[in-house]
Order: C-alpha cells, then structure tokens, then sequence
C-alpha cells in the first residue's frame, strides 16, 4: 500500500511539471493608443480597424491637452480599465505622455510612432530646440491664444503635418484642432519607462513637425528596435497605417510569446 501511494505521488509530480502554470493564461491582446498634439484619438482608425481585425483589443485616449499632468491622468484611467498586460503607443507628444504613464504596473512595453521619449527633468520643447524641425524653423506657424494654448496656423497644417493625407482630410484636420495648453510641450518628466521596459520606435522619414534625427536619437537612446517609414509625414499613423499596425502588432506577439513562456522555463 505504501509503495502504491509512492507511485501516485510521483506521478502527480510529473503530471505538475509537465504542466507548469504560464506566465500569461493568454498572450498579449491589449493596446492603448495616444494621439499627439493638436489632434484627437480618432486619426488613429485605420490603425484601430487594422489592430480589432486581427484579435487585438484596442483602447484609444482622448487626453484633454489642457496639462501634461492631466493628459498622463486620463492614460492612467484607461490603462486602469485593461484586463492584463498591455502594450502602450503613443504619437509625436503622446510620446511624452506614455514614457510617464508607462511605469503603470499593467503597461508590458511601449512604441514610439514619430513621438518623443524624453528623459526625467527633459522635457520636449528644449529636446526639439536642440534639433529642430522644419515647424521650428517656419516663423508664425504655431499660433497662441491670450490664454496660452496653442494651435497650427490651419493654412500651414496640410504642408507641416499632414502632407501625405488627401487634401480634404489634412485640411478638416487643421479645422478641428484640439487646442493644446503651452505647458504641455515644457513640462519636465518625473518618470521614464523606456528606461525599464521593451520599446519600439518609427520614424517618419518626411516627418516635418519632430525632425527625424531626433526620432532616431530617442529611440537609439531607448534601445528600442526601429523600424523607418521612407517619405512619411508626422501623419504617419493615418497615412501608412498598415506599417504602423504592423509593427504595433509584432510588437504585441512578441511580448505575448514571452509572457506565454511555462514559469518552470523561465
């Protein structure tokens, strides 16, 4: 009897082993994605179509633009709602806002769409100063309003931002602005998740508001794997979104093959 009981101990020992509990019941399924400056979530359709086709669920932030603390806040709430880990995307200065929100505990890794990824006590406007862009250079482009936000002077916007997109969509864009308060751009970081989690990067080789050096800069720094989008505007993510959801989703699959490694592997 007590060598029966041996042999079922030692089979549910293997049966246990060859089980392991993984990481992850499912790989990788959730993404949020943060729009820029300026503009709001819905640019990001054809990305979202792309991304829900293939199985994805896709969470898109619509942040107020009224301060970089309010923005991170409202990516907080919706990284808040999602069920497990979660790939984080961010557009232009919506780089900005998921290198902070990026430290929430269910955020698994970022991508960088022609965005910025600066540093703890950077900020964006200096960076961009530094290496400026073609909107840097171009005198009166960016308009202020006597309250301090901030907008593109609509007949510039076509050319500077969305030179790649049909004429009536780049110019329904430039009149329906979010306008963003001032402080957004020069508001330092207090966090930097690039520095602690995977991250991957795409620059708009055209892009005329961040200046594509400054792309590369960021994410070289970052370690993040690159992929560059030859004659892409700052609109990157609406005018060649196949590119961009591919990347985002690669980006996904992978980080679901390594939460889905069995523990007992690891």
């Amino acid at each position: 009897m007590t060598r029966f009981i041996s042999s079922l101990a030692g089979l549910a020992g293997v049966l246990l082993a060859s089980t392991a509990i993984p990481a992850s019941a499912e790989p990788l399924r959730n993404i949020v994605l943060v729009h820029g400056a300026w503009v709001d979530a819905s640019g990001w359709k054809p990305v979202f179509e792309l991304l829900t086709r293939e199985g994805f669920k896709v969470t898109m932030v619509q942040e107020p633009e009224t301060s970089f603390a309010d923005d991170v806040a409202a990516a907080r709430r919706v990284l808040d709602q999602q069920d497990g880990p979660t790939l984080l995307v961010g557009h232009s200065y919506g780089g900005s806002i998921i290198t902070e929100a990026g430290i929430h505990p269910k955020v698994a890794a970022l991508v960088y769409v022609a965005a910025h990824a600066p540093d703890v006590g950077e900020d964006e406007a200096a960076l961009g100063r530094k290496t400026p862009s073609v909107l840097g250079k171009t005198a009166g482009a960016i308009r202020k309003t006597p309250d301090g936000y901030t907008y593109l002077e609509p007949s510039e916007f076509p050319r500077l931002f969305a030179p790649d997109l049909p004429p009536d969509r780049a110019g329904m864009m430039a009149h329906s602005q979010v306008l963003a308060a001032a402080t957004v751009f020069s508001t330092p970081l207090s966090a930097a998740a690039w520095k602690t989690k995977p991250s991957w990067g795409i620059v708009a080789g055209n892009d005329q508001i961040i200046n594509p050096d400054l792309e590369r800069w960021y994410y070289a720094r970052a370690n993040a794997r690159v992929t560059e989008v030859p004659g892409a505007s700052h609109a990157v993510y609406e005018s060649r979104a196949r590119e961009v959801a591919g990347v985002i989703a690669d980006a996904a699959r992978s980080l679901g093959d390594q939460l889905a490694i069995p523990t007992a592997n690891r």
